[in-house]
């Protein structure tokens, strides 16, 4: 049994997709998913991407993905970056892939002299916040997540200066 990891291409743009809507579905965000093939095709592979993708193959086949773009953090004056997705398909859990994926991207990190590697998970979410906790993720409390998006957003573009 064979794991590579790759920077994902334009031709992978529908397996990148499948996976986010893999994810919104076990996330229960499936109502959320409103992105299609051709917005991953359009956004991360232009000739200046704001966002990437790692794509990890079992076997010569995709087995799972990291969705991932750079921050800047002010304190530590450095970028880092921000794990949007990561995702690997249930019936190849276990194999070391996730963390794979993880390693790939922590080495992007120190190669670059990046500050911070940083994501989401959902509370109720135990066998991933384990399986980051066993990577030495730590989760911060006394932050709560901020999002204007919608008519709010809207409204908050046409407001007066």
């Amino acid at each position: 049994m064979a794991l590579t990891i790759r920077p994902a291409s334009r031709a992978d743009a529908g397996i990148i997709f499948k996976f986010v809507n893999d994810l919104a579905v076990y996330e229960k965000l499936a109502h959320e998913v409103v992105a299609t093939e051709a917005d991953f095709e359009r956004d991360l592979f232009n000739d200046a991407p704001k966002a990437f993708c790692e794509i990890a193959e079992w076997d010569g086949e995709p087995a799972g993905i990291a969705l991932w773009f750079y921050t800047y953090s002010t304190f530590a004056g450095h970028h880092g970056i921000w794990l949007e997705d990561l995702f690997v398909d249930p019936a190849l859990r276990g194999k070391g892939i996730g963390k794979a994926l993880l390693v790939e991207l922590a080495q992007r990190c120190v190669r670059e002299n990046l500050g911070r590697f940083e994501w989401w998970v959902l509370d109720w979410n135990e066998p991933s916040i384990a399986f980051y906790k066993s990577q030495g993720g730590v989760m911060e409390d006394g932050w709560t997540k901020v999002r204007v998006d919608g008519a709010a957003l809207t409204a908050l573009a046409q407001s007066v200066k």
